[in-house]
């Protein structure tokens, strides 16, 4: 137990800006390892943002605001990680080869596609909170961050590692989960789904795992692998397809 607790504290330590303690002499792999439980962290993104997302509606009941204030609180959490690695990722697409792509997201300036990609996602993402009624609003946050980061655990088992090894914050030699691993992460993305929202619940996971795989795709083509970057691209992928979809099953009734 005391090792799943330190790997837990792995992957708050890596995704968020939360305060974690100090976890001196992990081997290589922990923080593959720790990659089950990036789901959970994503429950607590999510679940903090809805919270912020139901204070502020009560304030504030019409308009964009609740949405664009409990998605600023999910960027204030993760330091912007993802959305971050959305924008480099969609610059670098626009490269010639891989190799110019790898080397357009080392690049800390942000370009023309990257800022395009990353103001029509978090329009999306608020244009889709907005819309909906707010119960499925609040969960909807739950359910687009603990699958994002789901997603992102996959696209890291599934798809080689692109980069430089030693530009990598992760020198495990083997960046897969295992089996059991990649299926915990599944049940997590899943669970706020049936628990809030049933049938819609898995349309909207189901949508947005084609959408997240998509991107991966395209990754492996363009890219040959996943970096960092790709990583959070897929998460943002998942996310605002996940909150699209639900907002168009909303609008269309079908919502319960």
């Amino acid at each position: 137990m005391i090792r799943e607790w330190r790997l837990f504290l792995v992957a708050l330590q890596f995704l968020t800006r939360f305060p974690t303690p100090s976890l001196p002499g992990l081997p290589d792999d922990w923080l593959v390892r720790s990659a089950k439980y990036f789901p959970l962290v994503g429950a607590l993104v999510g679940g903090v943002s809805a919270l912020v997302f139901l204070g502020a509606h009560a304030l504030w009941p019409a308009g964009p605001l609740p949405a664009l204030l409990a998605l600023a609180a999910g960027i204030l959490m993760t330091g912007a990680l993802h959305e971050d690695g959305l924008a480099d990722t969609a610059d670098a697409l626009g490269g010639h080869s891989p190799e110019q792509r790898r080397a357009i997201m080392k690049d800390p300036r942000l370009g023309t596609y990257g800022a395009l990609a990353l103001g029509l996602v978090l329009a999306a993402k608020a244009g889709a909170l907005t819309v909906l009624a707010v119960r499925f609003a609040a969960w909807g946050l739950v359910g687009a961050h603990v699958g994002g980061r789901a997603a992102a655990a996959w696209a890291m088992s599934l798809l080689p590692y692109a980069a430089e090894p030693a530009t990598s914050r992760l020198n495990a030699p083997r960046r897969t989960l295992r089996s059991w691993e990649l299926a915990l992460t599944l049940a997590l993305a899943l669970a706020p789904c049936l628990i809030a929202m049933g049938p819609a619940g898995l349309a909207c996971a189901g949508g947005a795992a084609l959408a997240a795989s998509l991107l991966a795709w395209i990754s492996a083509k363009r890219i040959g692998g996943h970096t960092g970057d790709v990583l959070g691209a897929v998460e943002q992928a998942y996310e605002v397809a996940f909150l699209l979809i639900l907002s168009a099953l909303g609008a269309a009734g079908r919502l319960a």
